[in-house]
């Protein structure tokens, strides 16, 4: 029955996961929330970027918004190196969870498969981050080969910046994936405990990142902006 249980909670985790992101893509096409509001600034960031004869502050926001990725895939792969470590010394893992959880049973099999999906979690955020890292990179290409605005015509501007700003856009996409992974391995963590907390804490994280992403207080600031 307890295996029957951590397969369910397994398939209502993913489930959650997969249907949340869908979810929240086409969400954003019919409302107002974080990603279309950002969508916007990055659309009017671009054009603004075009009739500047400096760009290095559009350059040197490029390079923050790296390093901020850097930091999370640095990140990503210092977690995956303690997780395989982890995952050699299950046996004592499962002893040590078995004293601060009595009421629950932790073969070693049980606390290796538990660690190989947190494994999995963090090998996506990793390939996210990364690919979010190499599309801001094309950013800055992008910025360093945009033509001097003001020799264009507004239909020519509008659409180099539009151009611009989804490649911007997709980089946030891929961020917002890698950290979206890293939310919800936080509720896979609680799987150690009770397969029934894993259920309840991946809705948890669900209904915390929808808040934030359509109800959020900085969403109405960048709505009044």
């Amino acid at each position: 029955m307890a295996g029957s249980l951590d397969l369910i909670a397994v398939l209502w985790f993913f489930g959650l996961w997969i249907g949340y992101t869908l979810f929240a893509k086409r969400r954003a096409k019919a409302v107002s929330c974080l990603s279309f509001e950002l969508r916007r600034k990055r659309n009017d960031w671009m054009q603004k970027m075009l009739l500047r004869d400096n760009k290095m502050a559009d350059v040197g926001l490029i390079s923050t918004l790296e390093r901020n990725v850097t930091f999370f895939a640095s990140s990503t792969l210092l977690i995956l190196a303690g997780l395989l470590t982890a995952m050699a010394s299950a046996e004592k893992l499962s002893l040590m969870l078995s004293n601060l959880v009595p009421w629950a049973s932790y073969s070693e099999g049980a606390v290796q498969l538990k660690l190989l999906l947190l494994v999995f979690i963090f090998v996506f955020a990793f390939f996210q981050f990364t690919w979010s890292l190499r599309q801001y990179g094309f950013c800055g290409v992008l910025i360093g080969a945009a033509p001097d605005g003001r020799g264009m015509t507004n239909d020519e501007q509008l659409l180099y910046a539009n151009r611009a700003s989804k490649v911007i856009d997709q980089a946030g996409h891929s961020f917002n994936y890698g950290l979206r992974s890293i939310y919800f391995s936080l509720s896979a963590l609680t799987w150690f405990i009770d397969p029934l907390l894993f259920m309840v804490a991946s809705v948890v994280v669900m209904l915390v990142m929808k808040q934030r992403e359509f109800h959020s207080k900085v969403l109405k600031a960048l709505q009044e902006c």
